[in-house]
């Protein structure tokens, strides 16, 4: 694994001339984001990460935003003296937790965002995995105990290409199966199948850490570029929420994407400061 070099800082219009390749590069580019984290709950994060996508929209590129809002739900479900459990890492599902999960992702954070990129000068269009049968899932395989929790079998990118031509898409992580069962579904896994679908150009994911760390108790260990191959060698014995980003990357990369990406949402503009400078910010993974 190695390092790339710099620091990512510099003065303005430095910044801007070492952009400009990127962006010519970029244009008419997919670009799937997955979008959570702080970024999706700091007033100020939430500005800036509308400003990035309407300025990725603004250049040429093709943004596609997909979203989870695990802290949400659960404040939600505290609210309603609801239960939160959690098992291998997955929220534990009744129809009843899906019906929350749905009522918080559709009603409240897709709204939201939409809202927020029309204001910033970009039409958006919120979606959810029902929508135009995006997402075809069927339970997990450990449902017995984790309940109506789904994994995507095939993403339908066909209502994507229709919309993402003059709108940004944005996508809640929900769906349902072809009996009408509703599934909550992990977000990360939710936007590497889309990006593998879509074959991507760049598969980002916004984080509450620098990227992928070596020791993930200390936050200076980022391992700034890897290979899928590296990733997927060290998945045996790893858990928590970094696993799911990484196994997503895997799946987008190896679904044709050039790189996917791990980043973080706390920093203001981090979408930017990875994709165009040369340092980059966080951890890129290639072929």
């Amino acid at each position: 694994m190695t390092g790339r070099e710099g620091t990512g800082d510099g003065g303005e219009i430095t910044l801007l001339l070492e952009a400009l390749p990127y962006i010519k590069e970029f244009h008419g580019q997919t670009l799937v984001i997955k979008y959570g984290g702080a970024a999706m709950q700091e007033e100020s994060l939430k500005e800036a990460f509308a400003d990035d996508i309407v300025l990725l929209k603004y250049v040429g590129m093709n943004p596609v935003i997909v979203h989870g809002g695990g802290p949400e739900i659960s404040d939600h479900m505290e609210k309603l003296g609801m239960e939160v459990k959690f098992h291998d890492g997955l929220r534990v599902s009744d129809s009843e937790t899906v019906e929350v999960a749905k009522m918080v992702l559709l009603g409240k954070l897709n709204s939201d965002l939409v809202g927020r990129l029309n204001r910033a000068g970009q039409p958006a269009v919120g979606l959810s995995g029902e929508d135009g049968d995006l997402f075809t899932v069927s339970p997990v395989p450990n449902a017995e105990e984790v309940g109506f929790v789904g994994e995507i079998d095939r993403v339908d990118v066909d209502v994507l290409n229709h919309i993402s031509a003059d709108y940004i898409p944005v996508i809640a992580s929900v769906a349902s199966d072809g009996e009408g069962n509703s599934y909550n579904v992990n977000a990360d896994e939710a936007a590497g199948k889309v990006a593998a679908a879509l074959g991507a150009f760049k598969t980002i994911f916004l984080t509450d850490v620098p990227g992928w760390l070596e020791d993930p108790e200390d936050q200076s260990s980022l391992i700034s570029e890897a290979s899928a191959d590296q990733v997927e060698a060290s998945l045996e014995g790893l858990s928590g929420g970094m696993r799911p980003k990484l196994e997503a990357c895997v799946a987008a990369v190896r679904g044709g994407s050039r790189h996917a990406h791990i980043i973080d949402g706390r920093r203001p503009h981090s979408l930017l400061l990875e994709l165009f400078t040369d340092a980059g910010i966080g951890t890129r993974i290639g072929p």
